[in-house]
C-alpha cells in the first residue's frame, strides 16, 4: 500500500471507530463513508474495489504495513464479520427456540385443561365400561366387606357373592331416552339451585332452590298435567328388567329383592354448589349411608363426553381406581357394603341423568312403585 492511501487509510480508521462507538448514528457512519469515496475518487480508485478490510488497521510513513497487513486486516474484518453476524444468527435462533417452547407450553397446558375438562381424573387407572362398548355383561367379583354382619341376614338373598357388573342390554336406548323424559318433566316443576337436583316418584321428593317439596302435596291434581299412567307404566318395567338383572348375577332369587330407598332420578350439571346436597362427589359407602341397602343399581340416561364432561362413576380401590362411563341404557350394579366405596366425579359440562334403583333383602324395608292414581 503506497503513501497515496494514506489519507484513505486514516479516514477508513475513523470511520470504523464510529461504526464502533457506543451510541453510534447512522447518519454519522453515511457521513464518515461519503468522505471517505470522495477520497477515493480523487485519487483515481473506484469505492466498490476497495475491500472494507483495508480500513481496519492504521499506516503511516513512518509506521508501513507489513507485506500481508492487507491480507491479515481483511481476515480480521471477515472474522469480525463473521462473527458479529454469527452472534446475531444465535440470538435469532434462542428467541425462535424460546418462542417455539413457550408455544409447546401453552399447547401442553390446553390438553391437559382440554383432559380435565372432558372428564379425566387423578387415580383412575382401569375402565370397566367404556362408552363405545355395547356390553351384554361384565362382571368383576370382590371379597365381601363385614357391613353385612351388623344387619340382619336373609338367607339365599344376603349377599355372599359380591361384585360389581355393568351391561348394555338390558334396557334399550330408546327406553333409556323415554324414561329420561319422565325425569325431564318432573324436575321441569323446580330444580336445585346448585348443581345436583333429584325426583323421587316413590315419596314425591323434588330439588326446589336449597329445599325439598312433596311434589304430590305441592302441585296436588296438576300432577297428572305432568305425567301420564304410560309414564308409570314404562317406569315400573323397567324396575323389573333391573331386578331380574342383579338376581341373576349376584345368584339370588328375583323374588327375594325388594325395592327400597331411596330410588330416584338424579339430573347433575356443572353448577356450583349450594349445599351439602349438591356435594354429590365424595366418596362413600351406600350401606354405610343406606342400611337398607344391600344391592344397587343405576340406570344412565344420558352419555359421557356427548351429553356431558367429567361425571364418571369410580370405584374407588387403593391404587387401581375403576371407572364406569355412562351410556344412554347402560345398567351398572353392586353390592351396596364398603367392597365397593365408590364416587361420581364432578360434572365440568352439560347435563347427566341417572336413576339410582336400590334393593334390599329386608321386606320390611321395601317400598312400592309409584302410582299416578
Amino acid at each position: 500500500m503506497s503513501c497515496a492511501h494514506l489519507e484513505t487509510c486514516s479516514i477508513g480508521i475513523i470511520c470504523i471507530a464510529v461504526r464502533g462507538a457506543e451510541g453510534h448514528k447512522n447518519r454519522r457512519q453515511a457521513s464518515c463513508f461519503s468522505r471517505m469515496n470522495y477520497v477515493l475518487e480523487k485519487q483515481g480508485a473506484s469505492p466498490e474495489g476497495v475491500p472494507w478490510g483495508l480500513f481496519s488497521f492504521s499506516a503511516s510513513p513512518s509506521n508501513p504495513p507489513a507485506t500481508n497487513s492487507f491480507l491479515d486486516s481483511r481476515v480480521h474484518s471477515c472474522s469480525v464479520t463473521h462473527s458479529v453476524k454469527s452472534a446475531r444468527a444465535l440470538r435469532e435462533l434462542r428467541r425462535k427456540w424460546l418462542r417455539a417452547a413457550g408455544l409447546g407450553t401453552c399447547a401442553a397446558l390446553a390438553a391437559l385443561l382440554l383432559w380435565g375438562i372432558l372428564g379425566a381424573d387423578d387415580g383412575v387407572t382401569e375402565v370397566l365400561a367404556h362408552r363405545g362398548e355395547v356390553l351384554p355383561g361384565r362382571f368383576i367379583e370382590v371379597p365381601c366387606s363385614e357391613d353385612y354382619d351388623s344387619h340382619r341376614r336373609f338367607e339365599g338373598c344376603s349377599p355372599t357373592k359380591c361384585g360389581r357388573g355393568v351391561t348394555d342390554t338390558v334396557i334399550s336406548r330408546d327406553e333409556a331416552r323415554r324414561i329420561r323424559s319422565i325425569a325431564e318433566k318432573g324436575l321441569s316443576l323446580g330444580g336445585s339451585d346448585g348443581g345436583a337436583s333429584i325426583l323421587d316418584l316413590h315419596s314425591g321428593a323434588l330439588s326446589v332452590g336449597k329445599h325439598f317439596v312433596n311434589l304430590y302435596r305441592y302441585f296436588g291434581d296438576k300432577i297428572e298435567n305432568i305425567f301420564s299412567e304410560e309414564d308409570f307404566q314404562l317406569y315400573r318395567d323397567v324396575r323389573q328388567k333391573v331386578q331380574l338383572a342383579v338376581a341373576r348375577a349376584f345368584g339370588v332369587s328375583a323374588s327375594s329383592l325388594h325395592l327400597t330407598k331411596p330410588t330416584f332420578f338424579s339430573r347433575i350439571n356443572s353448577t356450583e354448589a349450594r349445599t351439602a346436597h349438591d356435594e354429590y362427589w365424595h366418596a362413600h359407602v351406600d350401606k354405610v349411608t343406606y342400611g337398607s341397602f344391600d344391592y344397587t343399581s343405576l340406570l344412565y340416561l344420558s352419555d359421557y363426553l356427548d351429553d356431558f364432561g367429567g361425571g364418571r362413576f369410580v370405584f374407588v380401590e387403593e391404587g387401581a381406581n375403576t371407572t364406569v362411563e355412562p351410556r344412554a341404557g347402560r345398567v351398572s350394579f353392586f353390592t351396596s357394603g364398603s367392597e365397593n366405596l365408590h364416587r361420581v366425579e364432578k360434572v365440568h359440562w352439560g347435563t347427566r341423568y341417572a336413576i339410582t334403583i336400590a334393593f334390599t333383602c329386608n321386606p320390611d324395608l321395601g317400598i312400592a312403585d309409584p302410582a299416578l292414581t
